[in-house]
């Protein structure tokens, strides 16, 4: 009989545990991650190396712009799968995140490692867009004295372009505006409008008619068009 009764409070615990975990992933897709949170810690107490807890604190972390805690959870699933692209791509993103947001001398200590993080994950995965979209901005901010090259920006746009169609001319568009050859980049932005009809390819092009080319009516007309299709 004793027996039978410490299996069933194993089996309770364990049952209360897993119903904590998805109560705070329901939560966390449906954006509530201040009530998910500390659903996740009570559970990674439970179970310290669970590696999709982890995750999803660091990406609440991360939604809060705390960055060393992010990086904290990605570094250990990054260690525990050193051969998932993602958890490089995510980890590599925090650090980039918390260089953007240091004192110049500080970031860059941080360069290389943002780097290795970024060309890890590109490696390990062929197929992996945000890495390479990653890649495209790094090489466009970097001064050109420590690694920074429109050239490396545009081999990772066509990598994109290969993978999907979409993200590599919405690339190419983002880096001819970056250099402001903006007739270059409107032609980018159309296609991509072409390709999807999405609202994230008519903005795009809406803020460069608005913000950059000083053409308010091209813009009205486009957001127009965006309103009807999406």
């Amino acid at each position: 009989m004793k027996n039978i009764l410490f299996l069933f409070l194993i089996f309770s615990t364990i049952m209360s545990a897993e119903t904590n975990f998805e109560k705070a992933k329901k939560l966390f897709e449906q954006g509530k991650y201040l009530a998910a949170q500390p659903l996740f810690e009570e559970y990674l107490k439970e179970n310290p190396n669970h590696t999709k807890t982890m995750e999803y604190l660091g990406d609440i972390a991360g939604s809060q712009k705390k960055w060393d805690k992010s990086m904290t959870y990605y570094k250990k699933i990054k260690l525990q799968f050193p051969k998932n692209a993602n958890y490089w791509y995510k980890y590599g993103g925090a650090l980039g995140m918390k260089a953007k947001e240091s004192n110049k001398f500080k970031a860059l200590g941080m360069i290389d490692e943002i780097e290795i993080c970024f060309k890890t994950a590109a490696k390990l995965d062929a197929k992996h867009t945000d890495t390479r979209w990653a890649l495209v901005i790094l090489y466009l901010e970097l001064p050109g004295i420590i690694g920074g090259s429109e050239k490396k920006s545009q081999n990772y746009a066509s990598e994109l372009m290969n993978i999907s169609k979409i993200d590599g001319v919405m690339a190419k568009g983002y880096i001819e505006e970056y250099f402001k050859r903006y007739k270059q980049a409107e032609i980018f932005y159309k296609q991509g409008i072409e390709i999807t009809h999405s609202k994230t390819a008519y903005k795009k092009l809406i803020d460069l008619y608005k913000n950059k080319m000083n053409l308010p009516e091209k813009a009205i007309t486009l957001q127009e068009e965006s309103n009807k299709l999406n």
